[in-house]
């Protein structure tokens, strides 16, 4: 059980059967009355955020994630296979439970993955990658770092927008939280 004097941004408690994330918290003292406090959650599971009020003191479950990391070791039809490190088991996962991030996931790559009562919640990926560009429009003399942008596709098929140097074959850094070009390697 946790207070919701004790909530900060990122805790995460059960309600409703579901668990949700606080985003965003404010402690409320009002002149009238006694002591609240207003919170933004999101759901783990679906995404979706509700502003929620609790009062003063009030307590409620704290979800009990486990984070284990995996390695993806293979892609088999519309499923990818992740290796737990510690005990060698294979679990398989669908594009939908891994997000957005599965653009950039290679094979080998180890990942944390976020369960709870032995459901995935989320898989979090290395915050940076390095990838091989597989398909620009070829640079040109005179393009330089600060003249523009153009898109690229790399190796896991992801699309990144890249300085306009960038040219086929090289390998790049990208941030995976925001989709943005960090540099050559």
């Amino acid at each position: 059980m946790i207070s919701s004097n004790d909530f900060r941004t990122g805790v995460t408690i059960e309600l409703d059967g579901a668990v949700w994330r606080v985003v965003e918290f404010l402690h409320v003292k009002p002149g009238k009355g006694s002591a609240f406090v207003r919170t933004k959650l999101k759901n783990v599971q679906s995404g979706s955020v509700v502003e929620r009020t609790f009062r003063a003191g009030e307590t409620v479950p704290q979800a009990t994630l486990e984070k284990r990391v995996m390695q993806h070791t293979y892609r088999e039809g519309d499923q990818l296979v992740f290796m737990d490190m510690e005990t060698y088991e294979e679990s398989r996962l669908n594009e939908d439970q891994i997000g957005s991030g599965v653009k950039y996931l290679i094979e080998g790559m180890e990942v944390n993955v976020v369960s709870w009562n032995d459901q995935v919640l989320e898989v979090e990926l290395p915050n940076s990658v390095v990838l091989e560009v597989t398909e620009t429009d070829p640079g040109v003399k005179g393009d330089t770092a600060t003249g523009g942008t153009k898109p690229a596709i790399v190796e896991t098929g992801a699309q990144v927008m890249v300085p306009l140097f960038i040219s086929i074959g090289e390998r790049i850094k990208i941030d995976t939280r925001n989709d943005t070009y960090l540099g050559r390697e």
